[in-house]
């Protein structure tokens, strides 16, 4: 019980800084999974999850959780129905996932009928945040955790064209003006003015500024920061490589109905070539070796978790 002082002079979200959440692995519950068509995709997660969970031991040991608890589970999705916590990684399929989450919770018939603006700007789902401390514990013990992830260079590539190589309303002027005024010297006035045309090498300097003249963003935000995977036991591990397979196999686990499937349209510019690991190459000659080498140092604890090969 916390003095009478410290009740009327603290929020009670104070209470849990410092909180440590040991990773728990519980088994998957593999009753709904029908047919034998899965066993290569079972034993592969099975592999990713015993991976994560031996990083973590080794890395987390002592660590201990230095921020809120509601902040922790800020980007997670809920879907009651199905008793299913989605963290949001943008640029690994997630579009697609809140259009799932959608239709599992009878919000929409079909996944290929929202578009994108009611997947992002319509509220239609409701974060872990936005529940009281009972309600994250409870969802947080009891529903299935799952997270989809990406090659990190190739997730920040991603992101670069979908924000920067598109007219975006939001991104140019509030990111765009700022990197072009602090890192192009002798800019023309249409660029200083529209923050349009940010070169893939600003992008960079930016990302690797100590003092950004603009924060982090989600689009390119480490995973570690975005969803705590040592600290939050993510029964699920999906991969962006292997997205329709695995986004499948889960929907099986958590009893989706049959005639739901991962869709398998591109959500935006869908014209354009996606980014694959010889797009990065491109656009990755731009960059000097100790500046990709400082990259590649920015996203390290993604690479190491989800065990993927450093380029």
């Amino acid at each position: 019980r916390l003095p009478e002082q410290q009740k009327t002079s603290e929020s009670p979200l104070s209470w849990f800084r410092g909180l440590y959440l040991p990773p728990a692995l519980h088994p998957l519950n593999k009753t709904l999974v029908k047919g034998d068509e899965w066993q290569d995709t079972d034993s592969t997660q099975e592999k990713r999850r015993a991976f994560l969970q031996d990083f973590c031991k080794k890395y987390n040991s002592r660590k201990k959780l230095q921020t809120h608890l509601v902040h922790l589970v800020s980007r997670i999705y809920v879907e009651d129905r199905h008793k299913v916590l989605y963290c949001e990684v943008p640029k690994a399929g997630c579009s697609n996932w809140k259009r799932v989450l959608m239709v599992l919770q009878g919000l929409a018939a079909s996944a290929n009928n929202i578009s994108h603006d009611d997947v992002h700007y319509g509220k239609h789902l409701r974060r872990l945040d936005s529940y009281d401390l009972k309600g994250i514990y409870t969802r947080l013990n009891t529903y299935t955790k799952f997270i989809f992830v990406r090659d990190p260079m190739e997730r920040l590539v991603s992101a670069f064209r979908d924000k920067f190589e598109h007219p975006n309303s939001y991104y140019h002027p509030v990111f765009g003006k700022a990197i072009i005024k602090k890192y192009r010297h002798n800019a023309d006035e249409e660029a200083s003015k529209t923050g349009s045309g940010v070169k893939f090498k600003e992008f960079i300097q930016y990302l690797l500024d100590s003092h950004r003249p603009v924060g982090m963003d989600i689009h390119w935000e480490q995973v570690s920061k975005l969803c705590y995977p040592c600290l939050i036991s993510y029964d699920f591990i999906g991969k962006f490589e292997t997205l329709e397979e695995d986004a499948n196999y889960f929907l099986q686990l958590v009893g989706a109905p049959a005639n739901l499937k991962f869709p398998k349209f591109k959500d935006r510019h869908s014209s354009d070539e996606r980014t694959s690991a010889e797009v990065v190459r491109q656009y990755l000659k731009e960059l000097s070796k100790e500046e990709r080498q400082l990259t590649y140092d920015f996203y390290h604890l993604d690479y190491l978790m989800f065990n993927y090969t450093s380029p």
